[in-house]
């Protein structure tokens, strides 16, 4: 790999990381408002095991980014841009885990492992995976 290659790898990594936790924290909150109706700052601290005061400074980026709104003592929600990013990030997950449990590893071990891959895998790598699942599956 060329050094260019190098460097242009690792700013995609770095751009990854960056909206990594934006994603989680917007496909937990519509997961939550999905199962629940709404979604507290105690409702991801639960999830995350992270501490309330954490939540909020996370909350508050997403604020500033035009993800969430919020108000003292009420749910999170979602804005419509949020939203958009919530669905893209739990279809990127869905496909992840599809993949992996098309290639024999076991569904608890693909939804672990997902976590980590679905923020890190190309458009490309993406539409491979899509069709080696649709290949497996016949549709």
């Amino acid at each position: 790999m060329s050094s260019e290659s190098h460097s242009a790898s690792h700013r995609r990594t770095r751009r990854d990381h960056a909206t990594e936790t934006a994603e989680d924290y917007v496909e937990a909150i519509a997961d939550v408002i999905g199962q629940t109706g709404t979604c507290r700052v105690a409702d991801l601290a639960r999830r995350f095991a992270v501490t309330h005061v954490t939540v909020t400074r996370t909350i508050s980026r997403l604020q500033s980014e035009g993800l969430v709104e919020t108000e003292p003592y009420r749910p999170v929600r979602l804005t419509a841009k949020g939203r958009r990013l919530a669905e893209k990030s739990r279809r990127r997950h869905d496909l992840v885990v599809q993949f992996l449990i098309a290639l024999g590893v076991g569904p608890e071990t693909a939804a672990i492992d997902a976590e980590g891959i679905e923020h890190h895998v190309s458009a490309a790598t993406l539409a491979r995976f899509e069709a080696f699942v649709k290949d497996r599956s016949g549709s």
